[in-house]
């Protein structure tokens, strides 16, 4: 997976989750709401857009420029910026929509999985099969990079520094120095809550490594999903690679 660099400060969010990303990056620019619905061709033109970016930057990474975006969705280049002001501004309504689509993945594992390995397998395998790990924030990757680097060798919750509930919601965070506030208007800290309790049930069931933290999870849901151009091989090498990870996380008796 390609995760390249798009100008976002650390304290950038996205849209929160369910809303809609109004303004653009660093420019004051709000895109009010609208008192009329789109035309039909306009509505069609902005499903065509999102499309298309989802496709190139799960392809190419947040990098790819949006006329790459332009010539998937087979409009020009005006057309992508009328709708989206900024490559950031576009950035972030994908990124918010698969962190939306990943939360909503994996309260279904926890509601309809009674046994914890097999409501955090579940989340794995589906959230890897949809292909949502290739388009999740980069700042959230980065965090989980590091938070993984540092429970590396842990053997209890104490060693695992990055991984830490709040106060106040029990939200999970990643990034250390990122605001609260910041990662609920993303949408991003109920993601890791939500992963955090399929993590903490495994965990306590024995079923999981005890140094494995949410970031590992996150990891193994970008890694397991490479982007090949043929559709069949990639799910292959998906389900493959998601085995090999899945039998690394998972507790073994001594």
């Amino acid at each position: 997976m390609h995760v390249q660099d798009t100008h976002w400060s650390s304290a950038a969010a996205i849209a929160p989750h369910g809303g809609a990303v109004n303004a653009a990056a660093g420019n004051g620019r709000a895109d009010g709401p609208r008192t009329a619905p789109l035309r039909v061709d306009a509505q069609r033109n902005l499903e065509h857009v999102l499309r298309a970016a989802r496709e190139v930057f799960g392809e190419l990474g947040y990098g790819a420029p949006m006329e790459d975006v332009a010539r998937r969705a087979r409009v020009g280049v005006g057309t992508v910026y009328r709708r989206f002001p900024s490559k950031d501004v576009l950035v972030r309504r994908i990124a918010e929509e698969e962190t939306a689509r990943l939360t909503e993945q994996a309260r279904a594992a926890l509601g309809q999985e009674d046994e914890p390995w097999s409501a955090l397998s579940r989340f794995l395998r589906t959230s890897v099969a949809s292909g949502a790990g290739r388009l999740l924030p980069p700042q959230v990757l980065a965090g989980a990079a590091q938070d993984s680097a540092g429970s590396a060798g842990a053997v209890d919750e104490a060693r695992v520094p990055q991984q830490r509930a709040q106060p106040a919601g029990g939200e999970l965070r990643l990034v250390p120095g990122e605001s609260a506030g910041a990662a609920e208007d993303s949408g991003v800290g109920v993601l890791l809550d939500v992963v955090g309790q399929l993590v903490e049930r495994a965990r306590a069931a024995g079923e999981l490594r005890p140094d494995v933290s949410v970031g590992d999870v996150l990891l193994v849901i970008a890694t397991a999903a490479p982007s090949l151009p043929d559709a069949a091989q990639q799910a292959a090498a998906s389900a493959r690679l998601l085995d090999i990870l899945l039998e690394g996380l998972r507790s073994r008796p001594a």
